[in-house]
């Protein structure tokens, strides 16, 4: 019990004003569901504290990538309950701030460093780069065929990444 408490504890110090002007952004600038939101956070840290492992990627993108995510289920839970309602108006789509981005680019540049460098150089090309099979072969100086298995195992390699950091499609 003792070391659930200095969990929270160590995670509020270190986190806790970044996660909460981060929940305030995610909900408009209402203060009260941000707080709920950072407590469903904590509580979800605390539920998975192996998530929290500085071995398995950084706390933070974790803490900033879950709370993003109950920050999307509490709004689709709020627009489900939403009766038929007629308007001649398109509703306004839920508006996240570059901060969502820069938690995802955080995110995808902390997996593409757990590949290897095979991996990472050929994801790098193809999908960055925008290159294609023969393009990235041209440049990496390997054949077309070694190309396509890397990108082939470096995208299963990054999916368990992803899935290790606690990333869900």
């Amino acid at each position: 019990m003792a070391d659930d408490a200095q969990l929270l504890r160590a995670l509020h110090a270190e986190h806790g004003d970044a996660l909460f002007g981060y929940a305030v952004r995610l909900c408009s600038g209402d203060r009260q569901r941000a707080e709920d939101l950072v407590q469903e956070t904590l509580l979800r840290a605390w539920q998975h504290p192996d998530a929290l492992d500085p071995t398995r990627g950084s706390p933070r993108a974790w803490l900033f990538t879950t709370a993003r995510r109950l920050a999307i289920d509490a709004w689709r839970r709020r627009t489900a309950r939403v009766g038929e309602v007629i308007t001649d108006a398109v509703p306004d789509v839920p508006h996240f701030d570059e901060a969502d981005r820069a938690v995802e680019a955080w995110t995808m540049a902390e997996a593409l460093g757990r590949l290897s460098p095979a991996h990472r150089e050929v994801i790098i090309e193809c999908f960055y780069r925008g290159r294609s099979v023969s393009e990235a072969a041209t440049a990496l100086g390997v054949p077309d065929g070694t190309v396509k298995s890397r990108t082939h195992y470096a995208t299963r390699a990054l999916r368990l990444i992803l899935e290790e950091m606690g990333v869900t499609r």
